[in-house]
């Protein structure tokens, strides 16, 4: 085992734009478009061009940990304290789909009354992490996520009963290449995930961060008995389209969850890079750290009322943040631009203002 390094210095020379980057942005935006005006035109609804479909939303608390290490007090994490919070569990397509088409899962958080220097100020001061089960992007840069997200926004809205056989093969498919102890993010991607109850799955932020004077990434991971237990816990959705919120309803209606907050710090520039997104950070040469808990009692986790407030009202991204956790590397520089995009198309199209909430405003029901 390498011993583990002190971490590396942030500085703005570690990101490196691709010549072509602004169009390849511009492409991911008319696909994303693209994939936003067809689930409208089909459902009369504006739905999120990823992750449109929520499992569980749920209301709880974020709090940072005291007496962290130097290295890890930065940023939010300076200072101990509670926050209260909001957790969207989702999968990542950007229409509305069979539960037995399984995809990966998805889990945004927002931390609300966030102060200090934002990197939009325009906005309530929250502080957003958006996360997949999955501890790197399919993607390396965004021209190859521009390539497949092209192919992926045609066959949106469409032959939702072959997705569904596909599914099936692809799940059989990645059963068998794990049992002699491979896997693969692609299968995965496109139906091949197992159907597991998202509850248990550790998520990770999967691009790299400022963390103050450093450079991190983020994870999510069960932390109670609760929803520990349920890591690779089977699922059966068969006949329920909706059958994992339906799960997670009868999940929060008795019981709540702890998941621990983790930093994995950059230290090695390496196999530690910033502008390939694709890279599993190894975690024997920087391991992942908890510096807060994130805790949610037993509630409602999901209504028609909570829909509107948080899947309508609301917006998940990685630039809703503190400039001491500016999101870095050409993925997060497009998410800039076409989340900004896909979250003006949604407010058009239902009418809908969508803002950041302040402390007290976190809907109840």
């Amino acid at each position: 085992m390498k011993p583990i390094l002190a971490p590396l210095p942030y500085h703005p020379e570690l990101e490196q734009p691709a010549p072509d980057e602004v169009q390849t942005i511009r492409d991911l935006e008319a696909s994303l478009r693209m994939i936003g005006e067809t689930t409208f035109a089909h459902g009369g609804h504006g739905l999120r061009t990823v992750h449109a479909k929520s499992h569980a939303l749920l209301v709880g608390t974020f709090t940072v940990l005291d007496g962290l290490p130097g290295p890890y007090a930065q940023g939010l994490f300076a200072t101990p304290g509670r926050h209260e919070a909001i957790l969207r569990l989702s999968t990542n397509p950007g229409d509305i789909l069979d539960d037995s088409v399984t995809v990966p899962r998805g889990l945004a958080l927002k931390v609300i009354g966030v102060e200090g220097a934002h990197l939009a100020p325009e906005e309530a001061p929250t502080q957003d992490f958006v996360m997949v089960n999955g501890p790197a992007f399919l993607a390396p840069d965004p021209a190859s996520f521009a390539r497949s997200l092209s192919l992926l926004a045609k066959t949106t809205d469409r032959v939702p009963a072959l997705k569904k056989t596909f599914s099936a093969v692809a799940r059989g498919i990645e059963k068998v290449i794990e049992a002699v102890g491979g896997e693969s993010a692609t299968l995965k991607s496109v139906g091949g995930h197992p159907m597991t109850n998202p509850l248990g799955e550790t998520y990770y932020a999967q691009t790299p961060f400022r963390y103050g004077d450093h450079v991190a990434k983020f994870s999510l991971a069960p932390a109670s008995d609760e929803i520990a237990r349920l890591t690779d816990a089977a699922l059966d959705v068969t006949g329920r389209p909706n059958g994992i919120r339906d799960s997670l309803i009868d999940h929060f209606h008795a019981q709540g969850g702890v998941w621990e907050f983790r930093v994995q710090l950059r230290t090695d520039a390496a196999t530690m890079p910033i502008e390939d997104a694709s890279v599993v950070w190894p975690e024997e040469e920087s391991p992942f750290v908890t510096v807060a808990r994130v805790e949610v009692e037993p509630q409602d986790s999901w209504s028609e009322a909570r829909s509107a407030a948080i899947d309508d009202g609301m917006s998940f991204s990685v630039w809703h943040a503190l400039t001491a956790h500016q999101p870095l590397g050409g993925i997060n520089r497009a998410r800039r631009q076409t989340y900004a995009m896909s979250k003006d198309l949604r407010a058009r199209q239902n009418g809908c203002p969508i803002h950041e909430p302040h402390s007290g405003e976190v809907p109840a029901g």
